[in-house]
């Protein structure tokens, strides 16, 4: 019998391992990714929704176009997951595993911060960012606020990306001197691993008044009063409210008994959890690397060597890198991108490239290779 491979989630760390297996295996195996969408959307596109360069409808990549020998695509809703057996239920089936990856994502928990479904916006969703499409061009005058509830957060660059934009929308639309930008966040500075990214980031929000709070989480909200309550007691008035909601892993995680403080552990090096057989990539997992898709990539890659080493024999794949790129759009049509390496030493380093216009084009070609890649044309 092939060897059975169920990967939960196609996300950026489903779609490659799947994709990677595929490649390497082909018919020799035999993979279920499962997932409970029917399209894939890179989370960058959320901003581009959000201030209406694009529509919702045209950043889907369906999975139906998914055809790869050894794989088949099963849209159902994972119900409960038996890591020790390496079965999974769902809501319309039960799928046994030789190997079975968990690469669900992260859920967003909105009820972790009082006030926020009522009286703030999230933006790190589609319907959230095409509510904000709608929502924007209505804004005419006030104090916006960009505040994170909570870490770690998905793409970690994306609230000063989410900051410089709206100023150049509010630019755009002749009522910037009209409103304030105030941009609160949990870390010392935009991104700790790089000073130098963090340096060009507080520059640019200084270059367009952009009100820099560091070190501080949104713990509520209060809609009457229209005031974020910070961590450590202030209170920020604004008139608009946008967030990034407390992160966790999906329920049906937490409910199999594979994670601690939300997220499922991992080994670093191989991404296997405590069961054998069972493993973790993307932002599910802890694995002390950014919630970035690009992560997910390539701990993905690692866990389907190991797969192809268990099918066909061999030695066991290299360690895990901790390597990864992100662009990061500064305004004004320029972005820029930010090197990282996680793993391979006692701290996190990293390399900034400036904001250009060339970056825009590398960051399209990014886009465009996974598309072709996972989704072929």
């Amino acid at each position: 019998m092939r060897h059975r491979v169920v990967i939960l989630g196609a996300g950026f760390g489903g779609l490659e391992l799947a994709t990677t297996l595929s490649e390497t295996l082909g018919d020799e195996i035999d993979v279920t990714l499962i997932d409970k969408s029917d399209a894939f959307v890179f989370g960058y596109s959320k901003l581009d929704v959000m201030f209406g360069r694009t529509s919702p409808e045209a950043v889907r990549l369906p999975y139906r176009e998914l055809a790869k020998p050894g794989l088949r695509f099963l849209r159902q809703t994972v119900t409960a997951i038996d890591p020790g057996a390496k079965r999974v239920t769902t809501d319309d089936d039960v799928h046994e595993a030789d190997t079975l990856v968990i690469a669900l994502g992260a859920d967003y928990d909105l009820d972790a911060t009082p006030g926020l479904a009522e009286g703030g916006n999230e933006f790190y969703s589609v319907a959230g960012a095409a509510r904000l499409a709608e929502v924007l061009p209505t804004f005419t005058r006030g104090h916006v606020i960009i505040g994170v509830c909570g870490a770690p957060f998905k793409c970690p660059p994306a609230p000063s990306e989410a900051a410089l934009l709206l100023h150049d929308h509010l630019v755009s639309r002749g009522i910037r001197e009209d409103c304030e930008i105030s941009f609160v966040i949990p870390f010392g500075t935009p991104v700790p691993p790089s000073p130098e990214t963090s340096r060009a980031l507080t520059t640019a929000f200084a270059e367009r008044d952009i009100a820099f709070v560091p070190g501080r989480r949104v713990s509520s909200l209060d809609p009457a009063r229209r005031v974020a309550v910070l961590d450590d007691g202030n209170e920020l008035a604004y008139d608009l409210f946008l967030g990034v909601p407390k992160h966790r892993a999906p329920e049906v995680v937490l409910a199999s008994g594979m994670a601690e403080d939300d997220y499922i552990p991992v080994d670093t090096e191989t991404l296997q959890t405590w069961f054998p057989g069972v493993y973790a990539v993307g932002d599910v997992a802890t694995v002390g690397v950014p919630k970035a898709g690009v992560f997910a990539e390539g701990a993905a890659r690692i866990v389907a060597a190991a797969v192809v080493a268990a099918v066909r024999g061999g030695p066991q794949p290299g360690s895990y890198d901790g390597l990864g790129s992100c662009y990061i759009e500064f305004g004004s049509g320029r972005i820029g991108r930010f090197d990282a390496d996680f793993l391979s030493g006692p701290v996190p380093t990293g390399t900034f490239h400036e904001p250009s216009t060339a970056l825009v084009a590398e960051k399209q070609q990014f886009g465009a290779s996974r598309r072709s890649r996972w989704f072929g044309g």
